[in-house]
Formats: structure tokens, C-alpha cells, sequence
């Protein structure tokens, strides 16, 4: 009996997957036993105690680069509030598929799942192959898909294709993200005698002011320029102290062809010799020419469901594009998928079922072309 995106939906549902502290090891293994069954070769690279990211293969026999397809398993915890529907239930109501990670994004796995499996299951022949990576950790760091990366375990690809939510419309471009903490150093006094002391609060509050007015220059067509934002701010000891020390973070969403080594030095000479910056996380952005030959075919098909050309789009957040594209050596790389972002880590959370059947069709149309040779 073929596999039904939305039935696989709620099985992945289903499973308790919450990040931090990370407890994918069970939907990971069903998958796994799923895509073992098909004839999928499954690897598994824990990048900490159960927490596995595949690597599934079909080979293709002309040889050749593979068509890639990603997505996370892991979700955010559910919040505080109290649902109306059980977060781990998969409930189905009003044509919406309800549950933690029902956007975001276990409705995207599910579709490229059952739609390269019901392909094996109708005997298609491959010429080129399939690759799914399968992450844990997307949710605190993309950490999953950097320590495949690192493992160099991927190799080369076609076209990777990215199943976050979208409501199935094609995203060429997303954001990186540079953060890092900055820390001021000061002279401690009495607080009724500020000018002996040296405040570290005022400094840090001049070098916000700074940030603020500053540009960094770059323009990208499709995602504007980057932006910054202070997130946390802390410093002093007690009320009646001059505060000689504050530390606040900033999370810059930066441009594909931002390096971030450089803005790192451009923050130092904002800031000035005194800053400390430590660097967080690093993750760069991608961007994909519209016109690049590897998506011709997502288009093409796109244009035939829709019967107008699909408007590339870019996104101001990340996905595990930021590690997968260069540990694919630069793959062409397109977000597509049926969740809804608006929905994203909301409580309540769900995707439309309309979209779920629509992803899985668009995901089979695109391996039929790119794969087997033609579409039906």
C-alpha cells in the first residue's frame, strides 16, 4: 500500500522529539527501519549520546551527483500555555494536521519520505540517485548537520533541497547568522562619586548606540541588507556601585556573501580597542541563482502546477542550508516545503493536509524528472 504523506506525518508526530534536551533517537530509528525497508543504505552519525542524524542513499545507475533532500526531526519544547489539541497527538480537523512539529517541519520529511518510497515501491528505475539527510539538533545550532559536515561523510550533490516551511513556494536565498558577545571592562566606586569610578554600563550603552546607526553596507536582491539586533544585556554588582563590568550579546542575520571574519573586525573598529568579542555561533547564509541549471526542474514543474512562474524568494532566518550547502561542496540549494512559518514553534501548531499532499506530489514530480527521466 503506497505511503501516504499525511499518515507518515502524524507517526513522526507522534514521537516526543523535543530540543533541548534532544531525544530524536526513537522517531530517528523509525525512519531509519522505514528507509532500510525501501532499500535505502542508512547511515547514522550521533554528534552526541542519541542524537543521530542519517545519511540515507538510493545510488543512481548512470552515476553521477545525487538529488538531495533535508529536513529536521527535533522540535521546540511546547511553552507554557495550554493547547487545545494534544502537541503529540496528530490530530487531523478542519483539513489542518495539528501537533509539535507538524510546520516545522515533520510534515516536509514525511512528503519527501513517502514520495520517494512509493517511487522504489512502483519500480522506478534511478538513474541518478537520492540522498535524504536526516538532522537532529536543527532546532540549538544546526548541530546534526555541521557534524555531518565535519565527518565529511556527504560528498557532492545536484540540488539540495530544503523541506522548511514555505506553503510550498521555492526560497533561493536565506540569511546567515553572526553571534557573538561583546564585554566592557570599567573602574569600580563608590556610586555617590561616579567620576572616580569607570562605568562599563555607559560604555556598552555608547557602543549599542553605535551598532544601531550603523550600515553594513551590503545589498542582496533577494534579502535586503543585514540587520542586527542586541539581544541580552547584563552588568554591575549592586545599586550603589560604580559597575565595572557588562557584557551584551548582538545576533547579526548577514548576507551570503558577508564574511564574517570581517565583520567581527569591522565590530572591533566600531567599538574600538577596549571590546571584547567573543564569537557564538557562526552560521552563513546561501543563496541560489534563480537561473542556476540544477533548479530548472523545480521550476519548470512549479510553473506547470501554478500555471505562472514561481517568484524566487529569500528568507531573513536559516536553515541547515547554512551547514549542508558548503559540506556539498556548494550545492545549488532551494527551501521548499508544506509547513507554514507563521506557524512555527507556536502553540497549537499545525500544517494544512492540502499542503502535505502538494508537497509530496511536487517532491515526486521533481524526482521523476531529475532521477527517473520524466514526470507524470
Amino acid at each position: 500500500m503506497p505511503l501516504n504523506g499525511l499518515d507518515l506525518s502524524q507517526q513522526l508526530i507522534r514521537f516526543r522529539s523535543i530540543n533541548p534536551p534532544g531525544e530524536e533517537k526513537e522517531c530517528s530509528e523509525f525512519i531509519a527501519r522505514l528507509l532500510t525497508k525501501h532499500g535505502f543504505d542508512v547511515a547514522s552519525y550521533a554528534f552526541a549520546k542519541d542524537r543521530p542524524t542519517l545519511v540515507a542513499r538510493i545510488p543512481g545507475s548512470a552515476g553521477g551527483k545525487p538529488l538531495c533532500f533535508t529536513g529536521h526531526i527535533d522540535v521546540v519544547p511546547l511553552g507554557s500555555n495550554e493547547w487545545q489539541f494534544p502537541p503529540f497527538g496528530g490530530v487531523v480537523q478542519d483539513g489542518r494536521l495539528y501537533g509539535r512539529g507538524a510546520s516545522d517541519m515533520k510534515a516536509g520529511v514525511a512528503a519527501f519520505i513517502a514520495a520517494v518510497c512509493n517511487l522504489i515501491e512502483d519500480g522506478r528505475r534511478f538513474h541518478r540517485g537520492v540522498t535524504l539527510v536526516i538532522t537532529a539538533g536543527e532546532e540549538t545550532g544546526c548541530e546534526g548537520a555541521f557534524h555531518v559536515g565535519r565527518e565529511n561523510v556527504l560528498g557532492p550533490a545536484e540540488l539540495l533541497i530544503v523541506a522548511e516551511p514555505t506553503s510550498n513556494a521555492p526560497i533561493f536565498a536565506h540569511k546567515g547568522s553572526l553571534r557573538v558577545v561583546v564585554t566592557t571592562r570599567g573602574r569600580t566606586a563608590h556610586s555617590s562619586m561616579p567620576l572616580e569610578g569607570e562605568n562599563a554600563i555607559s560604555k556598552a550603552a555608547e557602543w549599542i548606540r553605535r551598532l544601531e546607526g550603523h550600515d553594513f553596507g551590503a545589498r542582496h536582491p533577494l534579502l535586503g541588507s543585514a540587520t542586527t539586533c542586541v539581544t541580552t544585556i547584563r552588568g554591575g554588582e549592586n545599586i550603589n556601585s560604580v559597575p565595572d563590568f557588562a557584557e551584551f550579546t548582538i545576533d547579526i542575520r548577514t548576507l551570503p556573501e558577508q564574511k564574517h571574519e570581517a565583520l567581527v573586525a569591522e565590530l572591533n573598529h566600531l567599538f574600538g580597542s577596549e571590546a571584547e568579542i567573543r564569537v557564538v555561533t557562526s552560521f552563513p547564509g546561501f543563496a541560489t541563482e534563480p537561473d542556476d541549471p540544477s533548479a530548472a526542474a523545480l521550476l519548470s514543474l512549479l510553473r506547470e502546477r501554478t500555471g505562472a512562474a514561481a517568484q524566487p524568494a529569500g528568507a531573513p532566518y536559516f536553515t541547515d542550508a547554512s551547514a549542508l550547502v558548503p559540506a556539498f561542496e556548494g550545492v545549488a540549494a532551494v527551501v521548499i516545503g508544506p509547513g507554514e512559518a507563521a506557524q512555527c514553534h507556536k502553540t497549537d501548531e499545525y500544517c494544512l493536509v492540502d499542503r502535505i499532499e502538494e508537497a509530496q506530489a511536487i517532491y515526486r514530480d521533481l524526482m521523476l524528472r531529475m532521477c527517473c527521466g520524466h514526470a507524470e
